[in-house]
C-alpha cells in the first residue's frame, strides 16, 4: 500500500535538516507541498533516504523547494537527483506574448530566411542528384543490382496510367489555344495563321511543358508521399540495415521510369493537341482536316519537335529528383509528409518552366526559330 508523503524538521550536527517519507506521487502528496512552502529557512539540506517512489511532479515540488531554500539532497538518491534535475530544465521564463518586432525587421527577417532556406534546399538538391549519378554508376558496373521489374511497374504507373489525364488536358488545350487565336487573327483576315499557331505552339512549347507540370503534380507527389511514408515507417533504415542502397532501389527505378516516359508522353500530348486544334478548325473555321496536315507539315519544322523531345528529358530529371528528394528528407511526423509532398510539387514546377526559360533562349541561340 502507498505510504502518503510526510515530513520532519530535525538538526543534525548543527544543520537543518528536512526528512521526506512515503510516495512522492501525485496521488500521494496530500498538503506537502503547501508545507514544504511554510517553511521558511534557513535549511541546509532535504534527505531523500525513506522516500519510496516520486513522479514528475513530486521532483518539481522538491525542484522548487530546493531551489527556493538554496539546500542541497543527501540520501544517496542518484535516480531522484536525475530526475529532479531534468524537471529543472524546463524552469525557463516564457513570454505571454511575443517581443514586438518592427514590421520592416519582420519583412526583411522573411526573406533572409526564405533565401536561405531556398538555398539551402537548392544545394541538397544538387547533392542528391550527386548520390543519384554515384547510385547509376554502381548500377552500371554491377548489372546484376538494376531492378527491371520496379522500373516496369513505374512506366505503368508514371506512363501508361497517365495517358487518359494528359489526353484530355491536351485536346482542351489545342482547342482552347485554336479558339483564342482564330479570334485574334479574325480581326486581320489570317484565320489560316491558326494553323501556325497551334503547330508550332505545342510541338515546341506548350506539349511538352503541360505534360511536365501533369507529371509532377501526378507522380512527383507520388513519389514524394510514398518515400516520406517508408521513412516515418523505418523501411529505408531497415533497407540499409540489411545491405540494399536506397538510391538504388527506390530512387533510381523512379528516375529512370520519369526520364524514359517524358519525351513519349510529351510527344503523345503534342500530338492529341494539335489533333484538339484541328478538330477546332474544322467545326469553327471550315478548314478540312486534310487542308490542316498539309499546312501542318509546311510551317512547322523539325526543330521544332527536337526542342521539345530535348526538353522531356531534363524536365524528367528535375520531377523525379525532387518529388525523391523531399520524401527522403521526411522527419519527426505525417504531418511533415504532407508539407514535403507540397514542397516537392513546388519545386518541380517552379524548376521546370526556368529550365524552360532557359532552353527557349538557348534554342534562339542556336538557330532553332
Amino acid at each position: 500500500m502507498n505510504k502518503a508523503a510526510d515530513l520532519a524538521q530535525e538538526m543534525r550536527d548543527g544543520s537543518a535538516v528536512i526528512r521526506l517519507s512515503g510516495n512522492l506521487s501525485i496521488a500521494c502528496l496530500n498538503d506537502l507541498p503547501d508545507r514544504l512552502d511554510a517553511i521558511a529557512g534557513p535549511v541546509d539540506a532535504i534527505d531523500l533516504s525513506d522516500v519510496d517512489h516520486m513522479d514528475t511532479i513530486g521532483a518539481w515540488v522538491l525542484y522548487r523547494t530546493i531551489k527556493r531554500l538554496d539546500c542541497r539532497l543527501t540520501g544517496d538518491r542518484c535516480d531522484a537527483e536525475r530526475l529532479i534535475a531534468e524537471v529543472g530544465k524546463v524552469d525557463e521564463p516564457v513570454n505571454i506574448r511575443p517581443d514586438h518586432v518592427q514590421p520592416w525587421q519582420r519583412v526583411v527577417g522573411q526573406i533572409g530566411e526564405a533565401v536561405v532556406n531556398s538555398g539551402t534546399t537548392l544545394l541538397g538538391l544538387l547533392g542528391f542528384f550527386g548520390g543519384t549519378l554515384v547510385a547509376t554508376w554502381n548500377v552500371i558496373r554491377h548489372p546484376s543490382r538494376f531492378r527491371v521489374n520496379a522500373v516496369v511497374q513505374r512506366f505503368e504507373v508514371v506512363g501508361v496510367s497517365a495517358l487518359g489525364i494528359i489526353g484530355l488536358m491536351s485536346f482542351l488545350i489545342g482547342i482552347v489555344i485554336a479558339q483564342q487565336g482564330s479570334v485574334q487573327l479574325r480581326q486581320f483576315g489570317m484565320e489560316m495563321l491558326t494553323i501556325n499557331l497551334v503547330g508550332r505552339l505545342t510541338f515546341r512549347e506548350l506539349g511538352v511543358l503541360m505534360t511536365a507540370i501533369m507529371v509532377a503534380g501526378r507522380s512527383g507527389s507520388a513519389f514524394a508521399a510514398q518515400l516520406g511514408t517508408m521513412k516515418l515507417t523505418e523501411e529505408v533504415d531497415a533497407m540499409r540495415t540489411i545491405g540494399v542502397s536506397p538510391m538504388e532501389a527506390l530512387v533510381l527505378p523512379r528516375t529512370l521510369a520519369v526520364v524514359v516516359m517524358m519525351p513519349l508522353l510529351g510527344f503523345y500530348s503534342s500530338i492529341v493537341a494539335v489533333i484538339g486544334g484541328g478538330f477546332l478548325c474544322a467545326v469553327s473555321l471550315d478548314i478540312p482536316p486534310i487542308t490542316f496536315v498539309q499546312r501542318l507539315r509546311e510551317v512547322v519544322p523539325i526543330t521544332d519537335l527536337w526542342v521539345g523531345l530535348l526538353k522531356a528529358p531534363v524536365f524528367g530529371v528535375i520531377i523525379a529528383l525532387a518529388g525523391c528528394f523531399q520524401g527522403m528528407q521526411v522527419k519527426a511526423n505525417a504531418e511533415e509528409v504532407g508539407l514535403r509532398t507540397t514542397s516537392a510539387v513546388v519545386q518541380a514546377i517552379f524548376l521546370v518552366i526556368v529550365l524552360d526559360a532557359f532552353f527557349a533562349v538557348f534554342f534562339t541561340w542556336l538557330g532553332w526559330n
